[in-house]
């Protein structure tokens, strides 16, 4: 989930849907007029908000619910989820490949809650992911700027 929550935090940075988010709602909203990170959660509509928990949960209880073989976390999905939506692989048959693969898999995740805590504390504090900290003038850092 940290994984899609950074790349979700990155890519409007630089490219956008075209066309209207939704435009049955009383005032239309544009993908480009939806601002980015943590700005966004205030604009969005309640409906929308709904729809993407109910989407998160039929996707929790429905594809991935049963574990393979009693381990945690393997869902049998396959490389990329792809067995989830009916391109079957064999997966990975050597243990010692498919042990090093899992701890990579498991080191990026890491990594991507590390980046998405990040920058949502980034983006609280300055109202921007990328946001730039000489603006963030209530920063304890500055607390002896005048006695320098």
């Amino acid at each position: 989930v940290s994984m899609f929550a950074t790349i979700g935090y990155i890519v409007p940075e630089y490219w956008r849907f075209p066309g209207s988010l939704c435009e049955r709602y009383a005032a239309p909203i544009k993908f480009a007029d939806m601002p980015n990170g943590l700005q966004a959660i205030s604009k969005l509509p309640a409906l929308g908000l709904f729809q993407i928990v109910l989407f998160a949960g039929l996707i929790e209880t429905n594809v991935y619910n049963e574990q393979v073989n009693d381990e945690p976390g393997n869902y049998g999905a396959g490389f990329l989820g792809l067995r989830s939506v009916g391109i079957m692989n064999t997966g990975i048959q050597d243990p010692d490949v498919r042990k090093k693969k899992l701890n990579a898999e498991l080191a990026n995740g890491r990594l991507a809650m590390m980046a998405i805590i990040g920058m949502f504390f980034q983006d609280g504090l300055t109202g921007s992911a990328w946001g730039d900290w000489s603006n963030y003038t209530d920063s304890p850092l500055r607390a002896f700027e005048g006695e320098l």
